[in-house]
C-alpha cells in the first residue's frame, strides 16, 4: 500500500505541476478560440475584411521598423501573403519582438535610475590602455562605453571549464559574504546543485547579509513550484520572479531573462552559460556529457554587474529607494591583474542590438583565428556573410556545436547553416560526448566573449542577456585551451554530412526561411 500511495502522490504531483498545468491552460485557450471563431462563421465575410485590413496595418508596422532583422519581416510577411485573413492577428499575438509597454516602461524607468552610477565608473586608463596595444578592439571598447558599459583595469578573471569548476568556486564564494549575495539565472531547478546555494544563502541570510535572487518564471516553470519567491520570502532571502508566466498566447512571455549573474560583496562577480539545475555540474545526464562554461571576475568590473542586478530589481520594486552606490560598489582592488574587462548587458528594450554588433565586431577584426561555442547556430544574413567572408579572407574560423541535441528542431535548424558555411573554408566541429552549451568566443588570442548569449535570433533580438570581453591575459589561454579540448572530443563535419540533393537544400532553405519565427 505504501508503494502505491507513492506512486499516486508522484502521479498526481507530475498531473498538477506548473507545465502540465499550463499545457492545458494553453489547449483549453485554443479550443475556446476555435469556438468563438466556428460560432461567427455567419460572420465570415465581415471578419475576412477586418482581418485583411489589419494584416495591412502590421506589414507597415513590420516594414517601418528600422532594428528588425530583414529575415524577420520577410518571414512575416510571406505569412500575410499566405494567411491574409489572420496574419495580422498573429502578428500582434506572436509577432512583435519588443516586450510589452509595461514591462519596458518598467526597465526604462529603472535604467534610467542605475546606469549613471554604472557609467560613472568610467575611467580613462583602461581605455588608454587599450588603444595603445590594439587601436581596433579600443574602437570596439568605445562602440560599448556609448552604450553605458565602462572597460575596467584592477580586474582579475578565472575562467571556468565546465560547470562542475564554475560550481566548486561558487560555493566559497557566496560562503565569503558578509555585506550582499545577488543571485540571477534563467534557470534555477531543485536538485543537489540548488540545494546546496540555497543552503548557503539562508545561512547567509540568517546572519544578516542582503540576499537576493531574481529567477525567470518561464525558465524555472518546470525547476520550481509555483510561487517559489514566497517560500524565499519566508526564509528571509528577498526574491523576485522575472516577468511571471501567465499562459496566454503572446509573444510577451518570449521575453526571458536569460543572463546568469552572481555578485557577492560587489567585489566578485560569475557569469556564463551555466544555470543552477544539476544537469549543468553532470549530478544527472540529460543529453550526454554536459560541457558548459563562465568566469569569475574579482576587482572593479564586478561593479557592472551589480548595477545589471540593481537594474532588474528596481524594475520589479519599484516602491524601494534608489540604490546607495556606497553600499554596492566593490572594495577590492586588484593591481596586479593583467586584463582589460568590459561586462556587458543586451535587452529587447532599447532597439540597440548589443550582443549582435559586439560579434559582428569580432567576427570583422579576426585577422589570424577565431573559435566560436555556440550550443544553437541560427544565423541572420549579416552573420552568415561575416562568417562566411572571414573564412574566404583566410581567417581559420572555427565554430562547435553540440553531437547531442537539446531541441532536435533547432538542432535540426544549426545543421542548415552548415553546407554555406563549410563552403566558405569555415571549419565546424560537433561535440560527441554530448550537449555543448558553452557561449564562448576567441579572436586571435587578443579578445574573449564569456557570457550568456546564443548565436541565435532568440539571444540576439528576444533575450535579456549578458557577458563580459576580455582583452588580453591569463583567462585567454584557459579559453584557448577549452577550445582545443573540445576539438579533441568533437567530430569534424564535411560538406558530405550535409544536405547537398536538391530535395536537402530545400529543406535547409525552408528551415532558415523559418528560422525567424523559432
Amino acid at each position: 500500500m505504501d508503494k502505491v500511495g507513492k506512486r499516486l502522490r508522484k502521479f498526481g504531483a507530475r498531473l498538477f505541476s506548473r507545465p502540465v498545468v499550463t499545457a492545458l491552460l494553453l489547449l483549453a485557450q485554443v479550443l475556446w478560440i476555435a469556438l468563438i471563431f466556428s460560432r461567427l462563421a455567419d460572420y465570415a465575410r465581415w471578419l475576412n475584411g477586418a482581418g485583411l485590413v489589419l494584416s495591412i496595418v502590421m506589414c507597415f508596422v513590420l516594414v517601418r521598423q528600422d532594428s528588425t532583422a530583414p529575415e524577420f519581416k520577410i518571414s512575416w510577411i510571406i505569412l500575410f501573403i499566405v494567411m491574409p485573413a489572420p496574419g495580422g492577428l498573429l502578428y500582434l499575438m506572436w509577432g512583435d519582438k519588443r516586450p510589452a509597454w509595461k514591462l519596458r516602461r518598467k526597465l526604462a524607468r529603472a535604467v534610467g535610475t542605475v546606469q549613471p552610477l554604472r557609467t560613472a565608473a568610467q575611467a580613462p586608463q583602461p581605455m588608454q590602455a587599450l588603444q595603445a596595444a590594439s587601436p581596433r578592439l579600443a574602437a570596439t571598447a568605445a562602440y560599448l562605453r556609448r552604450n553605458g558599459f565602462p572597460l575596467y583595469g584592477g580586474t582579475e578573471a578565472t575562467y571556468y571549464a565546465g560547470g562542475e569548476a564554475f560550481f566548486a568556486d561558487l560555493l566559497p564564494a557566496l560562503e565569503s559574504a558578509e555585506h550582499f549575495i545577488f543571485v540571477e539565472f534563467f534557470i534555477i531547478s531543485q536538485g543537489s546543485m540548488w540545494q546546496a546555494v540555497l543552503d548557503v544563502l539562508r545561512r547567509k541570510a540568517a546572519a544578516g547579509v542582503d540576499v537576493r535572487v531574481i529567477y525567470d518564471d518561464a525558465g524555472c516553470a518546470a525547476g520550481l513550484p509555483n510561487h517559489y519567491w514566497r517560500r524565499l520570502e519566508a526564509e528571509g532571502i528577498r526574491a523576485v520572479p522575472f516577468n511571471p508566466f501567465v499562459p496566454m498566447l503572446n509573444l510577451v512571455m518570449n521575453n526571458r531573462d536569460h543572463r546568469k549573474i552572481v555578485v557577492v560583496d560587489g567585489d566578485t562577480a560569475f557569469t556564463g552559460g551555466a544555470n543552477l539545475a544539476d544537469e549543468y555540474i553532470n549530478r544527472i545526464a540529460r543529453f550526454g556529457h554536459w560541457r558548459d562554461s563562465a568566469v569569475r571576475l574579482r576587482g572593479a568590473a564586478a561593479w557592472s554587474f551589480t548595477t545589471m542586478f540593481l537594474e532588474f530589481w528596481a524594475a520589479n520594486r519599484p516602491d524601494e529607494p534608489a540604490p546607495d552606490p556606497a553600499v554596492f560598489r566593490p572594495r577590492l582592488a586588484v593591481p596586479e591583474a593583467d586584463c582589460l574587462v568590459q561586462p556587458f548587458c543586451d535587452s529587447p528594450v532599447d532597439r540597440e542590438n548589443v550582443a549582435r554588433n559586439v560579434y559582428l565586431e569580432l567576427i570583422n577584426q579576426a585577422q589570424r583565428r577565431l573559435s566560436i561555442c555556440t550550443p544553437y547556430l541560427v544565423l541572420d544574413n549579416d552573420l552568415l556573410t561575416a562568417l562566411r567572408l572571414a573564412a574566404r579572407r583566410g581567417v581559420d574560423l572555427r565554430i562547435y556545436t553540440p553531437g547531442i541535441p537539446d531541441k532536435k528542431t533547432i538542432y535540426q535548424l544549426t545543421r542548415s547553416y552548415f553546407a554555406p558555411l563549410l563552403e566558405a573554408g569555415v571549419k565546424i566541429f560537433t561535440y560527441t560526448p554530448g550537449f555543448l552549451h558553452n557561449k564562448t568566443w576567441l579572436c586571435d588570442d587578443r579578445v574573449g566573449v564569456v557570457g550568456s548569449v546564443n548565436l541565435d535570433y532568440r539571444s540576439l533580438y528576444l533575450h535579456f542577456e549578458c557577458a563580459a570581453l576580455l582583452y588580453g591575459g591569463r583567462a585567454l589561454a584557459d579559453i584557448e585551451r577549452d577550445f582545443a579540448d573540445i576539438e579533441a572530443h568533437s567530430a569534424p563535419v564535411a560538406l558530405a554530412d550535409c544536405r547537398t540533393s536538391i530535395p536537402g537544400t530545400l529543406v535547409s532553405a525552408v528551415l532558415r526561411l523559418l528560422a525567424p519565427l523559432c
